[in-house]
């Protein structure tokens, strides 16, 4: 009998799932583990590899056991994972030479400095589409290098290899030191800042000037590959020989979970940050207004897709830490319960710049605040606050958005585990002025995944057949007057404002 599933494999910031997908992409198996953040001092984080790797093997074998499908029945794999995660290991032991330096992490300031010192924070935007920041996996290799006794020097001799975590699963699942495959799509391979966006190759010269060697990067595929990146082994966490054949960063794989294939068509994601693409189609459209620009997917042959980004650090996981921090809660879902026992945040606003600010603004020197406090203010009002601070958040990066692209959205896909709180969706749309819509599969990440390894294989034909599988679930239509949208967004500007300049 012909293999009917499709599984993805959504290595994330704070956890590891595996779905499983029929061909109506509903969802009919899955398993989910957290796995440790590290923080070795102030404004660093960090992964345990090895502990990823370790959840991977057992949310595959969580999501089969409990949906009793064999390994036999799954037509491919796809990998999705959290962007600009920074893993150097050996490719005889595969063991990790460090832990993988997380996304989030600002040890790189120095080295982002000293780059930017010599042409400025857009000295590689015309080739990579970015600023320089520590955002981005390419100044994370080059802490490796230079502060991790030996790696220099095994990346020269081509023992040491760089991944992002897409390509440390692929080369995991597909037979780790016996022969796995050391690749990474086009989608990841931009966001290293190591890239050029229109040849889809790595830059020799901005390798010479970071001073990585290109024997330690991955192989540049496209994000949907009929050619296969490799296969899972008998003797691997599967037991049985599956095609890994799709391959996307997270924010790219909601964007084509979400059916945004058209220019124009934009989707916002919300997680532990927040993360809205806009598909500007087969040419890079560069911004003046803080966006990143950046692949969108790669279909097989087909021509790569681009779109423009808007990067958010801190929304979902500022109601993790009002969480684990303050102790306001003991689940995050219960922020909602909270937030509803009063009718405004009191005239608080919280920034949440605990790495700084991404877009549209890109200042490592900021850090977060809480301003308005009055004796009357209480823990609902902080819960609200903090709810509110990610809708405001993804209003300035629609605004600069919409000024790059000359496109005015007439509606936000919206998809990530904050959608399920009603009250931040109806903000949202309020605070945008447009409807805010949700899909029945909420979480088109991994469902993106699963797509673009699909059609690799021939499961769906074409981007067609994955449009016809897209349902809304709500729709929010805004209900604010003009008037009290512009006064409360007035104020969060003014409180972005007291975040710059805070680290010398």
């Amino acid at each position: 009998m012909a293999a009917k599933y499709v599984a993805a494999i959504d290595q994330g910031t704070t956890s590891t799932r595996f779905m499983i997908f029929d061909h109506t992409g509903q969802v009919v198996g899955l398993h989910q583990l957290e796995h440790r953040q590290i923080y070795p001092q102030a404004g660093w984080v960090e992964h345990d590899p090895l502990e990823v790797w370790e959840r991977t093997c057992q949310v595959i074998q969580g999501a089969l056991d409990k949906a009793r499908i064999s390994p036999h029945d799954l037509a491919a794999i796809g990998v999705t994972n959290q962007r600009e995660t920074t893993v150097v290991w050996d490719r005889h032991t595969g063991k990790p030479y460090y832990n993988a330096i997380v996304w989030q992490c600002t040890r790189t300031k120095d080295i982002c400095d000293a780059l930017a010192n010599d042409g400025g924070q857009d000295r590689f935007r015309a080739k990579t589409g970015l600023p320089l920041a520590t955002y981005f996996s390419g100044p994370k290799i080059r802490w490796i290098l230079d502060n991790v006794p030996g790696v220099r020097a095994a990346a020269e001799r081509g023992d040491a290899l760089f991944g992002n975590m897409d390509t440390w699963i692929i080369w995991n699942l597909t037979g780790g030191p016996n022969g796995g495959a050391h690749v990474t799509d086009v989608t990841n391979a931009s966001r290293t800042m190591l890239m050029d966006l229109r040849t889809l190759d790595w830059d020799d010269e901005i390798l010479g000037i970071m001073g990585i060697p290109r024997a330690m990067l991955p192989r540049i595929r496209p994000s949907s590959d009929p050619a296969l990146y490799g296969t899972t082994p008998k003797d691997g966490p599967l037991g049985a020989t599956v095609p890994v054949c799709g391959d996307l960063g997270d924010q790219q794989a909601a964007l084509v979970g979400q059916t945004c294939f058209s220019p124009g068509e934009a989707k916002n994601t919300y997680g532990t940050g927040c993360f809205m693409l806009l598909n500007t189609g087969t040419e890079p459209v560069p911004s003046t207004s803080g966006l990143l620009t950046t692949v969108g997917y790669k279909m097989g042959d087909a021509p790569a897709v681009y779109c423009l980004e808007g990067s958010i650090a801190i929304t979902g996981a500022l109601v993790q830490w009002l969480r684990d921090n303050l102790r306001f809660f003991d689940f995050a879902k219960h922020v909602e319960d909270y937030a509803r026992q009063v009718q405004d945040s009191g005239g608080v606003y919280i920034v949440p710049a605990f790495s700084g600010l991404f877009a549209p603004y890109w200042r490592s020197d900021a850090r977060g605040v809480i301003v308005g406090l009055t004796r009357y203010v209480n823990k609902s009002h902080l819960c609200r606050a903090a709810l509110e601070a990610t809708a405001y958040q993804t209003r300035e990066v629609l605004d600069a958005m919409e000024k790059d692209s000359g496109v005015k959205l007439a509606a936000l896909k919206v998809d990530g585990g904050m959608v399920q709180n009603e009250l931040l969706m109806q903000f949202q749309a309020d605070i945008l002025g447009v409807p805010v819509v949700r899909p029945k599969v909420a979480e088109t990440t991994s469902l993106g995944a699963a797509y673009a390894a699909g059609l690799a294989v021939g499961v769906w034909g074409g981007l067609a057949d994955l449009r016809t599988n897209w349902a809304m679930d709500k729709r929010w239509e805004p209900h604010m007057d003009a008037e009290t949208r512009a006064r409360l967004y007035k104020g969060w500007l003014k409180a972005v404002e007291r975040t710059l300049g805070w680290v010398e």
